[in-house]
């Protein structure tokens, strides 16, 4: 491969830089000062391609191609840009076998012909039909396309590239258990791969039987490595409304006791017992209603990762729901205290602030649990 020149060097860096016009204007002056240099060209498409512009790219490719019919990057530049360009799919096929024929040992020319195939056959076969495509077709152009990219892997086991085409063909084609090990795969080359991480995650978080503070724990450690991520950072909120969840169960237990205390219903053959409540008696009931909040609730928030509690207070701030259930469960409880603390000596607005109490909570519980905020 030839040397890069500087101009082209520094087009490359403005590129990544995402400081397209830069790149553009640096690559036309090198191109004005030598209009046969190839690798300026390719540049030149692939700014053009990062910038939005597939039609001005696949000129900048065609340019290249003229140049050289056999140069692999200005025939992979111009099938990225075919493959942009609406109804080019079936060029962009042609130029990446081209890629394979050419560079039998290139594992990028098979990846790129794997991800692009069976895309390219469902488009055909769709048109061909009305726009309708059989599970049974579709998966036959998915077993080419595994067969170009198992060809990927081999000859670039350490390129996570052709693991994450390999994953799509996979998990298009269903094959959840292939699709898991190449999660894996991908997250040893790299545990920083989001898409990867967050299925992972994902995965682990909702295997029955993890709780709210377990799965918020599995997100917040997984956006320590992915902090981008916004699936996982979804999952985090959605853990921690879990969490927050929890604490209305932790006042109709107090309201259970405050009803069990002073036997607000009559259960036949037992003696209801007598109204007042002693102050002793009263005060009493604090200390079961104390240690559940403790142990329930102030001591597993203490316990859990500082992340975790900086996002459970974000989703209060935030979010509507979370400071409803807030509401309900300090509602219950005050309904919980007005039961326990006042003398009633009688029992029906006791339990009236009973049903005061549960019936909030009991209207929303079974259907606000997929509510995020």
């Amino acid at each position: 491969m030839s040397t890069l020149h500087p101009a082209v060097e520094r087009a490359d860096a403005l590129i990544e830089l995402k400081r397209y016009d830069d790149a553009e204007t640096l690559l036309g002056e090198r191109l004005t000062e030598d209009p046969d240099d190839i690798r300026a060209w390719v540049k030149l498409a692939r700014c053009r391609l990062d910038a939005q512009q597939p039609e001005k790219a696949l000129d900048a490719s065609d340019e290249a191609v003229k140049l050289d019919p056999e140069d692999l990057g200005a025939l992979v530049m111009r099938s990225q840009a075919l493959r942009r360009v609406g109804g080019r799919l079936d060029e962009a096929e042609s130029t990446l076998r081209e890629v394979v024929r050419l560079a039998p040992e290139y594992w990028y020319g098979y990846a790129l012909l794997a991800d692009l195939v069976w895309r390219a056959n469902a488009v055909r076969q769709g048109q061909a039909n009305g726009g309708t495509l059989d599970r049974r077709t579709l998966e036959r152009f998915l077993e080419e396309a595994g067969d170009l990219a198992m060809e990927a892997l081999r000859l670039g086991p350490e390129e996570v590239y052709a693991h994450e085409v390999a994953w799509l063909i996979a998990d298009m084609a269903g094959n959840k258990t292939v699709a898991d090990q190449l999660d894996h795969a991908i997250l040893q080359l790299d545990p920083h791969h989001q898409q990867a991480l967050a299925r992972q995650t994902e995965k682990a978080a909702s295997t029955p039987g993890v709780k709210a503070a377990e799965a918020a724990t599995l997100y917040a450690d997984a956006l320590a490595s992915a902090p981008e991520s916004a699936s996982m950072r979804r999952g985090l909120d959605d853990a921690s409304y879990r969490l927050l969840r929890g604490v209305r169960w932790l006042a109709l237990l107090c309201l259970a006791l405050a009803g069990t205390g002073i036997d607000l219903f009559a259960v036949e053959g037992e003696v209801q017992r007598e109204l007042p409540v002693p102050l002793g008696n009263r005060l009493w009931t604090l200390v079961p209603m104390t240690v559940i909040w403790a142990a329930g609730a102030l001591l597993r928030y203490r316990r859990l990762r500082a992340g975790v509690r900086i996002n459970i207070r974000s989703v209060i701030r935030n979010g509507t729901w979370p400071r409803v259930v807030l509401a309900q469960a300090a509602w219950a409880m005050l309904c919980t205290l007005l039961i326990t603390q006042v003398p009633w000596t009688e029992r029906t607005v006791p339990q009236v602030l009973f049903w005061a109490g549960l019936l909030p909570i009991a209207a929303t519980i079974w259907f606000d649990r997929k509510k995020r905020g």
